[in-house]
């Protein structure tokens, strides 16, 4: 397998450049400044950012090991050609889907991703706002390994995943063309994806594509200005508890459980499940992030 290149790692300085100029942009438009950048919030989004690559790093660990002991058993290989890169990227971008809308309707997957709907702002900064348990996510794209993806090439199709949903994170950019607006997740797409009005909860999960959204009952076009956040918010700028609230909040309900399948629900439900016995259906929970349809019962 060729050495292909670190995409995260070239596009750092367009990170910094872009969000530098969305920063000046609201500086000269301060009426917009509430939807804008706050030092605060900001500084937490790079401090999960930076914190991420270093977690990241150590749970590429274990899930390297898993993925190249299946690469070497499974018979398939998909050579690196100019043909299959376009495919790789294709079903890296479904399984995302599946990763992505996984981690907003099972309680114990929504505990990592909560992080980056933590923020009551959007911006590109937001995009930086990382989780450090992201060793949840390995088994969606097991397929891919199994139908004989290198997995170099699966962190090479990610990272492109990755450095694509950056620029989408802002409100600096209105609808796109229609043809685009159809096809890729674009801005407008994404705004709705990390609001907490109740028609715009669980919503709009695609990476680079926005098909997967139409295909699958997710998609919702963006009608009214989103208002960002969790359905309850958390009032902390400290890192380590912006990472670790859901799961702490996962463990007070499972102590306070009163049998086995109260505290399975806590775990693989949704977020806002809560036992028939407290008078609660869905939707009600600390941090959760919807209570329609897909996160009552935490079922895809």
């Amino acid at each position: 397998m060729p050495n292909l290149p670190d995409v995260v790692l070239w596009s750092i300085p367009a990170f910094v450049l872009l969000t530098v100029l969305e920063l000046v942009s609201y500086r000269f438009h301060p009426d917009d400044d509430e939807q804008g950048y706050a030092g605060r919030d900001t500084a937490t989004s790079l401090s999960m950012g930076l914190g991420s690559l270093f977690f990241d790093a150590l749970w590429k660990i274990p899930t390297v090991a898993i993925y190249s002991a299946l690469y070497e058993l499974t018979p398939l290989r998909v050579p690196l050609a100019w043909w299959t890169v376009p495919l790789m990227l294709l079903a890296q971008d479904f399984c995302y889907y599946w990763s992505h809308r996984g981690h907003h309707v099972v309680r114990i997957l929504w505990a990592c991703h909560v992080v980056h709907h933590s923020s009551r702002r959007y911006n590109l900064s937001t995009a930086l706002r990382q989780p450090w348990t992201g060793a949840t996510t390995w088994i969606f794209y097991v397929p891919m390994i199994l139908a004989g993806v290198h997995p170099a090439a699966l962190a090479f199709c990610s990272s492109v995943n990755l450095v694509y949903q950056f620029w989408i994170h802002t409100e600096r950019i209105d609808r796109l063309p229609r043809p685009v607006e159809l096809l890729l997740n674009t801005p407008s797409h994404h705004r709705v994806h990390h609001a907490s009005q109740g028609g715009y909860l669980d919503r709009n999960f695609g990476g680079i594509l926005i098909v997967w959204d139409r295909l699958f009952g997710t998609f919702a076009a963006e009608t009214v200005r989103p208002v960002y956040g969790l359905t309850k918010n958390i009032t902390t700028h400290n890192p380590l508890r912006v990472a670790t609230h859901e799961y702490a909040a996962i463990a007070r309900d499972i102590a306070a459980a009163r049998g086995w399948r109260d505290r399975l629900g806590h775990l693989l439900r949704g977020p806002g499940w809560q036992p028939v016995e407290a008078g609660i259906r869905s939707g009600s929970a600390a941090d959760a992030p919807a209570t329609g349809s897909l996160a009552e019962g935490g079922a895809l």
